[in-house]
């Protein structure tokens, strides 16, 4: 057992409010010319978007957006310095809208670009340097079809680009805006990729891919500057995801970016706030570097230069690029980095000079001594699947027999990284182990290891979580007396399960979001999803429309077994989800009610898929804290008690 090596003594108890308050600045990138950094930063409190020059400090920027509703996490810079573009949704709905802002008149409304009816949403902003002052945008004005647009920012004209005529397909434009490459999912769950032509938009197949080891779509999926090849993710003959180029002519595959033993990372595709899979060059659209998953994250540089600058950036930080901006000579860069216990430090580098300063950090609340060091780890399945896992545990307390609380993620088609992640460090602060395993069907690690998860949904998924426990236990980490699960999502789904299907293997749990009834899940899912779930639901659970599949999902539904129930159980769900709709906690909450069972159960009515909005976080985790310390016996904080749930229930 590996005793933790920042143990000076138990650090104090630090307050929810310090652990989930909106980060101070985050989010930074630098302006096309060079001159400018925009950035997040609270403001009427919520997160906005700020601009200053690129050697003022907070006090001399300007706040150039001005919502006071829910916070802004996603904007673009354009190639007119006057406009700024930003996403935003209404209460969690994840209905994106692009607004302009001017930034000429920072103090002017913003302006709505894509004044969309609802259940309509903006999926995609790229810049289009054949028109200047235009951006590419893909949404559905259409309900089933995302077509793409092209949007004068200056006078808000939209044109239709290119129209779609497959609600599963999708053109690829060059940086000229011309379609250059058509994606489409078969019927036969396999992904087709062909040669457009730019005159006639004729269609030519180019290759063929499969299938149910891509159950998010082939990832990447990005045209190269020259117009003559297609990136993407693929296998090719290896367990190993690799970034590869499909040439426009033969459609051979070439290898631009692999690393033997681990595969390219695709949790950007879940979220554009999320690392992304490449790096590309602002200059020339090239891809200059890939991102691997490891025990931590690999950046694998592909471009010479790039490499140099990495190489220098990598002297900043002992963490792992994160994100990663420069100006158009590639000379300025402003980047941040992942990191445990030091998140998200934001640096300014001048690659000419070799000049660099700290930007900001985050959290100066959070002294990252106080923190607690994620450890990778990995043992078997019970079957012999080899399973990655991450390790917290507390500060100052003896590794031996705590209470633990194994937290899973969501997806299930993502995977837990060496991050910085506000809940585990939360916890760990309070006195518990914190694990949190890449079960089967986790990316990142494997064709094997995805499709493994097929048909296994309250199975062998299910088992690799307890298998991450009773690991755990034996090795003397955990007391099996006070193990809690907690996770959001598909991860709020394996709570559930693991109070029914193992309803004496945990003493306590947190469903967050979660889905009770896989056929109801999926049934009201938005429409427009369903024409790529081919490789995904349908494929790895079953197509409620088939009476005899819908029995088995409704036999690996929580809702089926719920009089099995005997763990405390905390609920949490947003009122605007789009994804786990709110009924999946209402019917397990209202069973259990009306067998006498308690559950305490939180509703946001100004939240979606999760709580973003700060207030909400600090009730939610106060609910948790107090939850845990009562079932498992780990610390609260002082001000533990004084819960303010009003807009929960």
């Amino acid at each position: 057992m590996t005793a933790n090596p920042t143990r000076l003594g138990r650090p104090k108890s630090i307050d929810v409010e310090e652990f989930f308050a909106d980060p101070e600045f985050s989010g930074a990138s630098i302006s096309p010319d060079g001159t400018r950094i925009a950035y997040l930063a609270p403001e009427n409190g919520r997160t906005n978007v700020w601009i200053r020059g690129l050697d003022e400090e907070h006090q001399d920027a300007v706040c150039v957006t001005h919502d006071t509703r829910r916070g802004i996490h996603t904007y673009h810079w354009t190639d007119d310095p006057r406009w700024l573009l930003y996403e935003q949704d209404t209460d969690g709905n994840e209905d994106w809208h692009l607004y302009r802002v001017d930034l000429d008149a920072p103090g002017e409304p913003a302006l709505d670009l894509t004044p969309l009816p609802p259940g309509s949403r903006v999926v995609g902003v790229q810049p289009l340097k054949s028109i200047p002052g235009s951006v590419l945008v893909t949404m559905n004005r259409r309900p089933l079809y995302f077509d793409l647009f092209r949007i004068d920012v200056a006078t808000g004209e939209t044109t239709v680009h290119v129209e779609e005529d497959d609600p599963a397909g999708a053109h690829l434009v060059d940086r000229d805006g011309r379609a250059a490459f058509y994606s489409v999912l078969a019927d036969d769950g396999n992904y087709e990729f062909h040669a457009v032509d730019p005159d006639t938009g004729h269609k030519r197949l180019l290759r063929r891919q499969g299938g149910p080891e891509h159950p998010l779509g082939v990832p990447v999926q990005r045209v190269t500057p020259d117009g003559q090849g297609l990136l993407v993710g693929a296998y090719q003959d290896s367990d190993d995801l690799r970034l590869v180029r499909i040439d426009r002519t033969n459609g051979e595959q070439t290898v631009v970016a692999a690393l033997d033993g681990h595969s390219l990372c695709t949790l950007g595709s879940l979220a554009s706030v999320l690392p992304q899979p490449v790096l590309t060059s602002r200059r020339t659209g090239e891809v200059i570097a890939a991102r691997f998953v490891g025990d931590r994250p690999i950046i694998k540089p592909v471009d010479p230069h790039f490499a140099e600058v990495h190489a220098a950036l990598s002297e900043l930080s002992d963490g792992v690029l994160h994100s990663v901006s420069s100006d158009e000579s590639e000379r300025l860069w402003v980047v941040s980095f992942i990191h445990d216990r030091e998140p998200g430090t934001t640096w300014f580098y001048d690659h000419k000079t070799g000049e660099s300063r700290l930007l900001f950090r985050p959290y100066p609340q959070l002294d990252p001594a106080e923190l607690a060091p994620m450890t990778s780890v990995r043992f078997p399945a019970r079957d012999g699947l080899p399973l990655h896992a991450f390790l917290t545990l507390p500060v100052g307390v003896e590794p031996e027999r705590l209470p633990l609380v194994l937290i899973v993620h969501g997806g299930p088609w993502a995977h837990d990284t060496w991050s910085y992640d506000e809940a585990v460090q939360f916890l760990a602060n309070r006195g518990y182990a914190v694990l949190q395993v890449n079960f089967r069907g986790s990316t990142g690690y494997g064709k094997r290891h995805i499709t493994g998860a097929i048909g296994e949904l309250a199975g062998k998924m299910h088992d690799d979580l307890i298998d991450a426990v009773d690991w755990a236990v034996e090795q003397g980490y955990a007391d099996p007396d006070r193990v809690g699960i907690y996770g959001g999502s598909y991860g709020g789904y394996a709570a559930l399960v693991g109070v029914t299907v193992t309803p004496l293997r945990f003493a306590a749990a947190v469903d967050y979001v979660g889905i009770s009834n896989l056929a109801n899940f999926m049934r009201t899912l938005p429409p427009f999803v369903r024409p790529h779930m081919t490789n995904s639901w349908y494929r790895y659970v079953g197509d409620p429309a088939d009476p005899a599949q819908e029995a088995d999902m409704l036999a690996r539904s929580p809702i089926t077994m719920v009089d099995r129930i005997r763990t405390p159980l905390l609920i949490a769900q947003g009122a605007n989800d789009a994804r786990v709709v709110q009924e999946e906690s209402d019917n397990i909450v209202e069973s259990l009610r009306g067998r006498g069972i308690p559950v305490e159960y939180l509703v946001a009515e100004d939240e979606g898929h999760g709580f973003a909005n700060h207030e909400n976080q600090v009730r939610l985790y106060r609910s948790v804290e107090k939850h845990f310390a009562e079932h498992l016996g780990g610390r609260s904080s002082e001000v533990s008690g004084q819960r303010n749930l009003d807009g929960l229930r």
